[in-house]
This record gives C-alpha cells, sequence and structure tokens, in this order.
C-alpha cells in the first residue's frame, strides 16, 4: 500500500491521515462542495472533489468515490465509521477495482451486519444471545406469540443498519401488533430492508463492547469498554475498561468475542458487542460493528496501540502485529463525544462559525477533533466536532481530569454538548458508576436546569 484514500471527512478522516502518516503512505482526501474547507482537506497530501454537500450525492457515491481513487492512483481505501463504511457493496466494489478496502470482507460485513444472521452465527459459536426470534420475523402473529413466551417489554429491531433506527419497545402484544409495522417501515426507509427480529429487553442493561482486531486467521482483542450511557441510543460518553464487570466475567467476555470473530475468519478492526445484566452477571451478543468506531481511543489510551494504523497495515497484507500476551490494559480512560448540540434545547443541531478555540492538553488528555478558528461547521453532517479523551491510574482520578480538560475545552461560536459533560460529572450516580442503558434520558429531564446553569457559566 503506496496512497490510500479516505472515503470519509471530519475527525475521523483527520485520525486516519495521522495514522498512514505514521506508516509513511500517502493520503487522499475526498471531499464534498461543503467541505472544502475542512480539516482534513488541509492535511492531507492530495485532495479531490467528489460531488455537492449532499451525502447521497457524494460520500454515499460509491462510482465518485472509485472514480476519485482512479484519477489520483490510489491503491487503498479507508472507508473510516458511518457513510459506507458497512456497505458490503462497497467492499465489493472496491475490490473489484482491484483496490485494498481496509476493512473485512464484502461477505463478512454482509453476514455481520444482517444481526439476525450474526446472531445466528453467535449462537454456532457458543456465545451466549438475548432471548429472542431465529432470525427475522415474517408472521406478526406469530411474533406476537413469541414475545408472549419470551415475555415483555421485548425490543423490536431491524435486521440491518443500526444507530437506534428501526427499533421499538413493546410492552404488550397489543403495543407489538402496532410497532412492528412501523419498525420495519423505519428500517427500510433507512437501510433499504425492512427485516426485523425481536429480543427479549434486559432490564438496567449495560452496554458492554469488546475491541478486536484480526488477519483473516488469528484474532487478538483489546479488552472491553463500557458505552451505557446513551441518548436515544446514541452513545454520548464511553469508558474503558468497564467498572462493572469482575476479571472472570472479563475474561469470559473477551474470549467469547474472540471466538465469534475467529469463527467468521475476520480481518480488520472490529467491535463486538454485549448487553450485560448487573442484577445477574450474564451478558449477551447483540451485534458486531465490522469497522472502527467512534469510541476506539478509550482502548488505545488503556492498551497503548494504534488500531487505525495496525487496521491499515493488516488491510496492507502484513500478519497480526501483536500477540494476545501483549495487550496489558493499565489504568481507566473516558471518552465524551463533542457534538455540535445545545444541550439545554432537546439536543438542537448547532451549526455555526468556529471562533476562539482552546484545546485542552497536559498528561493523560487527547483530544481528538476536526475544528480550527474560523471554520465553519456544515449543517449536512453528523453533529460530531471531536471527541475529548483522558486517562489516569483509575476511574476517580480520570473523572478528576476529564473535569480538569472541559474546563481548559473552549469553543466560541457554537453551542456544544460541553455542559452536559459538567452537569453530569456531578451526579453521584455517575461517579459511582451506577448507570445503566435507561439511566441518561431521565437524568437529562431531572436536570435540564443544572445544564442550563453550566452552559450559561460557559458563554
Amino acid at each position: 500500500m503506496s496512497k490510500l484514500l479516505i472515503a470519509n471527512r471530519g475527525e475521523i478522516a483527520v485520525r486516519v491521515i495521522r495514522a498512514a502518516r505514521d506508516l509513511g503512505i500517502a493520503t487522499v482526501q475526498v471531499y464534498s462542495d461543503a467541505d472544502k474547507d475542512s480539516r482534513a482537506v488541509q492535511m492531507a497530501d492530495e485532495t479531490i472533489n467528489i460531488g455537492p454537500p449532499q451525502a447521497a450525492k457524494s460520500y454515499l457515491d460509491i462510482e465518485a468515490i472509485l472514480k476519485a481513487a482512479r484519477d489520483t492512483g490510489a491503491d487503498a481505501i479507508h472507508p473510516g465509521y458511518g457513510f459506507l463504511s458497512e456497505n458490503a457493496g462497497f467492499a465489493d466494489a472496491v475490490a473489484d477495482a482491484g483496490l485494498i478496502f481496509v476493512g473485512p470482507s464484502g461477505d463478512t460485513i454482509r453476514l455481520m451486519g444482517d444481526k439476525a444472521a450474526a446472531r445466528a452465527e453467535a449462537k454456532k459459536a457458543n456465545v451466549p444471545t438475548v432471548p429472542g426470534s431465529d432470525g427475522v420475523i415474517g408472521d406478526m402473529q406469530e411474533a406476537a406469540k413469541l414475545a408472549d413466551e419470551i415475555g415483555y417489554p421485548v425490543m423490536i429491531k431491524a435486521a440491518a443498519g443500526g444507530g437506534g433506527r428501526g427499533i421499538r419497545i413493546a410492552d404488550s402484544a397489543e403495543e407489538f401488533l402496532s410497532l412492528a409495522p412501523q419498525a420495519s417501515s423505519e428500517a427500510k426507509a433507512a437501510f433499504g430492508d425492512g427485516g426485523i427480529y425481536i429480543e427479549k429487553v434486559i432490564e438496567r442493561a449495560r452496554h458492554i463492547e469488546v475491541q478486536v482486531l484480526g488477519d483473516g486467521e488469528d484474532v487478538v482483542h483489546f479488552h472491553e469498554r463500557e458505552c451505557s450511557l446513551q441518548r436515544r441510543r446514541q452513545k454520548v460518553w464511553e469508558e474503558a475498561p468497564s467498572s462493572a464487570l469482575n476479571e472472570n466475567v472479563r475474561d469470559k467476555l473477551c474470549a467469547s468475542a474472540v471466538a465469534l470473530a475467529k469463527s467468521v475468519n475476520y480481518k480488520g478492526a472490529g467491535t463486538i458487542e454485549y448487553l450485560y445484566d448487573d442484577e445477574t452477571g450474564d451478558f449477551y451478543f447483540i451485534e458486531m460493528n465490522t469497522r472502527i468506531q467512534v469510541e476506539h481511543p478509550v482502548t488505545e489510551m488503556i492498551c497503548g496501540f494504534d488500531l487505525v494504523a495496525e487496521m491499515i497495515a493488516i488491510a496492507g497484507g502484513a500478519k497480526l502485529r501483536v500477540s494476545q500476551d501483549d495487550v496489558a490494559a493499565k489504568g481507566h480512560a473516558i471518552e465524551v463525544r463533542l457534538n455540535a448540540e445545545d444541550p439545554a434545547n432537546n439536543f438542537m443541531p448547532f451549526p455555526g462559525v468556529v471562533g476562539e478555540l482552546l484545546a485542552p492538553d497536559g498528561p493523560g488528555v487527547r483530544f481528538d477533533h476536526m475544528l480550527y478558528p474560523g471554520y465553519a461547521v456544515p449543517p449536512f453532517y453528523d453533529s460530531l466536532l471531536g471527541k475529548l479523551i483522558v486517562w489516569a491510574e483509575d476511574r476517580d482520578k480520570a473523572l478528576l481530569r476529564l473535569k480538569r480538560a472541559l474546563g481548559e475545552l473552549q469553543v466560541d461560536g457554537l453551542a456544544t454538548t460541553k455542559p452536559l459533560f459538567e452537569a453530569l460529572l456531578e451526579s453521584e450516580d455517575l461517579r459511582a458508576g451506577k448507570v445503566h442503558t435507561r439511566w441518561l434520558e431521565p437524568w437529562l429531564e431531572n436536570n435540564l436546569n443544572r445544564i442550563k446553569q453550566k452552559e450559561g457559566s460557559n458563554s
């Protein structure tokens, strides 16, 4: 691999450019008309326009991206996350064009991207799964009977896609028959596939995920991280390791992730996600993300490896450059997602022009972002601006370091989610680690004034 095209934008494009440079690989940054002044465009060795601001006509246009690779002489493509990163057809098209796709094969993406098929694969690998339907449901009346047997509440989920789309929770058979068609319609609109399946809702579950890296033959894990703080099923705060797990459960969880990744001959960086039942100590596979994830830096901070560089090296033909014995977790890391949103106003998106920018630094602080003074944040894409990551010897010290880093962070000209995290740091439940996937939203309703106060003190 000599020249890598980044088929993405924003902070992940900046992240990939840096990893490629560390490997001595030249970079090509694609951009839409809206991103011509982006930081990634300023950093890359070469740039090429691929279309208008609308993602469907630029970052989701497979032919435009392949043409950009041909025109610039790139021999590899990194999809980042979002957009085409888990599109099996894109991975196939890249390979058919004689180029290297930095990620797993189209067949693997297709298999693990179908959540019903992934559940079946997990069962074959003896990985525990949440009680639910064996594959996509067809007859709604029969599915309602199955839901009765599983026990309400049940979650209706899209078989394809993610990001919380196509998900509904039904508390009764009547609700199930009403909500299932809605979930199917939303899944069809979002992913082109209306297939749905059902799972039992685990009350007060924690969201735990294991980072894996494979070369198509061997697989290693990089321990787990917890992503339980979610709003509308979107993660806002991640930690590594999880404070909820004991060493016995941790070992079993990570071993199951490796077993599943090996069973599909996984190649590249991926994440296997679980629900963990705090009351019973049981864990259940829910899905696999066949790409690098937004929250990968917390894992890098506790393990000391550049996961993006490793996945690029593997795509270029290298075998795993690290053994399981090399991967030791040290200390505690926390990541918060800085979005251009107003948390005191129902998280309304807030595109605008960045004024003064002061980035936090010092021991144990990392700020992965796409910002610079005068940058106009476009309104066409996800509102993520960057991620603030801190590391310390233990969780209590990491929380203190996060408070310090947030105090140093200044992004003028935009409303951001910074006040949310400052308010969260005052929560006794959060400081004690007593959270779960349904904890944040009620907390938000009860602490809106606290967030507004933080927002006012930052203005």
